[in-house]
Order: structure tokens, then C-alpha cells, then sequence
């Protein structure tokens, strides 16, 4: 539309110095677009608003919300991503991005304090599906205060990842915005498939998501196997479901060509895991194929997944993608 608007207005201005006698044409002619594009956003913009959530619960935005409360740093990445930080009243303890989140005001970690919450009195929530059953008489306070609660899809692929991003577009008022970031984001996305394209020889990968003792990977139906599809990769415990728990016998058996770590608690997670007792036989081992990959790019499914995915991709494919 803004195209068409520009095509015709630099014709209608060339036409001016020709025909002046059509000067009243030409400004009708400008604010019949102005208008129409007008139209247009206010439309995609357009409230009230009504969504269901992740389970299922009818939700009704009357009108764009003034302040905002996260309960999960993924929504957080989102909301300011869309430009919405200056209407963020409330956060978690475990939102650390952008570097803004540090100024506002925290109601809680993983568990939520409902009556902060309630004192901020948001005009909406976000949560999200992943602990929506523990949270959910939390959530009903928040309702039966006036309070507007919306529970996220949890994300298990990119297309989730998109779809939350604009539903969080249409309760906002910022569709437009999500709809520019879905589309850069799934043009990088693009570029990284073509570029995984050329490997010749795929690795075989292990994620460890939880060091020793307790250890526990990354299964089939997760982000992080879509992530490592995405690089042309093999997961090396693809043939289990979700999060699962693994002996370290298993791990070796399974034999990785590379192993990445996702988490920063422990002190050089790399070093560890050379170290660990009984694994120098494994191929990423001896070959020293062994990396510490941001958690916070790989486990939240948001904007930042796709430098997620290049990340992983350098680990495993270093003499493909940091070319």
C-alpha cells in the first residue's frame, strides 16, 4: 500500500508542473491514501480483541493495554521486541533481557507473588502453558481482580514461535510490528537452512541440558531438536521424548561427534565434561568438540532463537558457518 501511495504521488507531482489547474486533485487524491492506510493499520490494530489462550480460555481485550506484566523471560523478549517496554509494570527474577528488565519491578521467580501482581493491577498478563496447571488459582485471583490473564502456547517449533509472537501482536495493538519481526525472522531462518545445505557430513550431537549427576537431554518434540534439524544435524537422543533423564552408559554408547552444554550454574561446563570419568572414548571428546552454547538463546522461544540456532550452528559446524 505505502508503495502504491509513493508510485502515484511522485506521478501526481510531475503532473503538477505540467497541469496546475490540477492542484485540488492531487491533494484529494493524497489524503484519500493517507486515509486509507490509516484505515488499514487501525484495523489490524483494532480492539476489542478476542483470543483463546493455551487452554482454552476465552480471552477479551477491550481496548490496547496501558501496562503489562510477564511471568516468563520468552514473553518478555517478545513484548520488547514490539516496542512495548515502556508499558512493562511487572517482571520475574529470571527475566535478564534486555538490559531494561533490570529497572522494573519484580514480582517474583518461578513462583509468583499474586498479590503484587494484583497491587500493580495490570491491564493484562502474560504467562504461559508451562506452568499454567500449578499457577492456576493464582491466575483465577488475578481474573477475579479485574485482571486480564493470557496463557501462551508452550513452543515446540518455529511456526509456534511465530504464532505467539503475533497473537501477542494482535492482544497489544502491534501487529504490524510482529508481522515485520516473524518475517525477518523467518528470512535468517532461510539462510541458515541454505547454508547447513552444503554439510557433507552430518555430526551426530548430544545437548546436555543438566550435568552430572542428575543428567538430562534434549528428546524428539522439543525446540532444541527442531534447532538441531534446522543446522542439519543429528540428535543424538532424538529417539527419546521431551527432557529426558539419561545414564551416562547410554551417552556412550550413543557415541557424539559433538556435545554442547546449555547451562552457566556450574563453574566451566566445558572443562567438566572433557573431565568426566569414563567418556574419553567419545568422539567429541577426543576430538575436543566441545562447547558451551548460551542457555538463554537455545531455551527461550522468542525473537533471539535464530541467534540460537547460528550459535549452535558454529558449534557443530564451525568450518561451515564461521566462514
Amino acid at each position: 500500500m505505502r508503495q502504491k501511495f509513493y508510485a502515484l504521488f511522485a506521478l501526481l507531482v510531475l503532473s503538477l508542473g505540467i497541469l496546475a489547474g490540477c492542484g485540488s486533485t492531487t491533494e484529494n487524491t493524497e489524503e484519500n491514501q493517507n486515509t486509507e492506510g490509516q484505515t488499514e493499520k487501525a484495523e489490524k490494530a483494532a480492539f476489542p480483541v478476542t483470543i483463546k489462550d493455551a487452554l482454552d480460555n476465552e480471552v477479551v481485550i477491550e481496548e490496547e493495554p496501558a501496562s503489562i506484566i510477564s511471568l516468563i523471560p520468552s514473553n518478555t523478549e517478545i513484548i520488547y521486541e514490539l516496542g512495548l517496554g515502556d508499558k512493562v509494570v511487572g517482571l520475574t527474577t529470571n527475566d535478564t533481557y534486555p538490559e531494561e528488565t533490570a529497572e522494573v519491578e519484580k514480582v517474583g521467580d518461578f513462583n509468583v507473588d499474586i498479590e503484587k501482581v494484583i497491587a500493580l493491577n495490570p491491564d493484562l498478563v502474560l504467562a504461559h502453558e508451562s506452568s499454567a496447571a500449578s499457577s492456576e488459582a493464582g491466575f483465577q485471583q488475578m481474573r477475579d481482580a479485574g485482571i486480564k490473564v493470557f496463557i501462551v502456547n508452550d513452543a515446540v517449533n518455529f511456526e509456534d514461535v511465530y504464532d505467539t509472537i503475533g497473537i501477542i501482536g494482535q492482544l497489544t495493538g502491534t501487529t504490524e510490528e510482529a508481522e515485520a519481526l516473524t518475517a525477518d525472522m523467518k528470512a535468517k531462518i532461510e539462510e541458515i537452512k541454505e547454508k547447513a545445505a552444503t554439510v557433507t557430513e552430518k555430526k551426530k550431537v548430544y545437548i546436555e541440558i543438566s550435568p552430572a549427576p542428575d543428567i538430562y537431554s534434549v528428546g524428539k518434540n522439543t525446540f532444541m531438536d527442531v534447532m538441531l534439524q534446522t543446522i542439519n544435524a543429528e540428535n543424538a537422543t532424538g529417539d527419546l521424548e521431551g527432557w529426558p533423564s539419561i545414564d551416562q552408559e547410554s551417552i556412550l554408547e550413543r557415541n557424539p561427534d559433538v556435545i554442547i552444554a546449555t547451562y552457566n550454574y556450574i563453574e566451566d561446563p566445558v572443562g567438566q565434561l572433557m573431565a568426566r570419568e569414563g567418556w574419553a572414548d567419545v568422539s567429541a571428546i577426543k576430538n575436543k568438540q566441545v562447547v558451551d552454547v548460551n542457555p538463554d538463546l537455545v531455551n527461550r522461544p522468542g525473537p533471539r532463537v535464530v541467534e540460537g540456532v547460528e550459535e549452535l550452528a558454529k558449534a557443530v559446524y564451525p568450518e561451515v558457518f564461521n566462514n
